[in-house]
């Protein structure tokens, strides 16, 4: 019996250890990288002046006022990072979301705000009626039932005026059927042809949503959302849902969560091959977070393995809560 240390009889042609040795060779052939650029920053606009209000399921995570917002975009720019999402805290509700489409809302004074101090960052702005409405369903109810047509039209004008803000992208995340096409015909028409539509394609209904609702102030007040996000169970759905939005304009699609999804990502880019995103959503943020305050996991190391998964399946855009911490990871 050979002893420990002993060199070894085995004559084997392939080793793969080799290319694990140490880190500079393990760096050499890495397959899968991260890089800043493409991580997307969510931001959550309200009123006010100098409000920076930590969202209490999601550490690390505010609700900024205008100012602030910008200061955390320009911060945010710093560390790498190259474009936001912002949602909308508005100061009024009601049943069809008005202030969705308000020039002086939250959201659209933001983007006039960041292009005006930050004109290289790349600014998307979430269309969804979910914030903006008393009931905090996705659109407008008639007979207690979100009706998809009424509600599409009010996508529409919010859009515009996203666009007419100054707006690089518009994200619609209501899944509501041909709101992609509708806004594209109406950009078009308003001569907003360059603003693109990253559309939240394979929306599902999650149960890692809960955390977003209090940063976005957005939880139904009675039911849930299963007539519109999708089921779960349920992948070849999303390469239809994805293909309708492709052939109605989207020039980005969504696969949102992430993690729970990664079978979903990967089936998505090798089918359409366009460029696709993936929301790296709050509950996923939120579960790392407690985990690591109660010392059960590393952090750090937890987060970018999450985020190279993301990346592995075949995300090109990643929208995290962690992406300052990210790219000063990997700085």
């Amino acid at each position: 019996m050979s002893t420990p240390g002993a060199h070894s009889t085995l004559h084997l042609t392939r080793r793969l250890r080799r290319l694990r040795r140490s880190e500079a060779i393990r760096a050499m052939v890495r397959e899968t990288r991260l890089a800043p650029d493409m991580f997307v920053l969510p931001l959550f606009v309200c009123g006010g002046e100098g409000v920076r209000r930590e969202v209490r399921s999601m550490p690390g995570v505010f609700q900024l006022s205008v100012d602030e917002a910008v200061r955390e975009t320009e911060a945010a720019r710093r560390d790498g990072i190259r474009s936001v999402l912002l949602f909308g805290l508005p100061d009024q509700k009601d049943d069809i979301g008005s202030a969705a489409c308000d020039p002086e809302a939250p959201v659209q004074s933001a983007v006039r705000a960041i292009k005006r101090e930050a004109p290289e960052v790349l600014v998307a702005t979430d269309v969804c009626l979910c914030e903006y409405t008393d009931h905090g369903h996705c659109g407008i109810l008639v007979d207690g039932e979100i009706a998809n047509d009424p509600t599409v039209e009010q996508l529409v004008r919010a859009a515009v005026s996203h666009a007419a803000s100054g707006a690089d992208i518009v994200a619609p995340s209501d899944m509501m059927d041909g709101r992609v096409g509708a806004i594209r015909q109406a950009l078009d028409e308003r001569g907003f042809e360059q603003t693109a539509i990253m559309s939240y394609a394979a929306k599902y209904c999650s149960a890692f949503y809960g955390p977003f609702r209090d940063a976005a102030e957005s939880a139904p007040k009675f039911g849930d959302r299963r007539s519109h996000q999708m089921d779960p169970a349920n992948a070849r759905e999303a390469l239809r849902e994805v293909a309708q939005d492709v052939e109605e304009g989207a020039d980005i699609v969504m696969v949102k969560p992430a993690l729970p999804y990664l079978d979903v990502i990967a089936r998505v880019k090798d089918a359409f091959g366009c460029p696709t995103a993936a929301y790296h959503v709050s509950g996923e943020y939120s579960m790392l977070k407690a985990a690591a305050r109660n010392g059960w996991i590393d952090e750090p190391r937890a987060m970018l393995e999450c985020l190279t998964a993301i990346r592995r399946a075949g995300a090109d855009i990643i929208i995290t809560y962690y992406a300052r911490e990210a790219a000063r990871a990997l700085a």
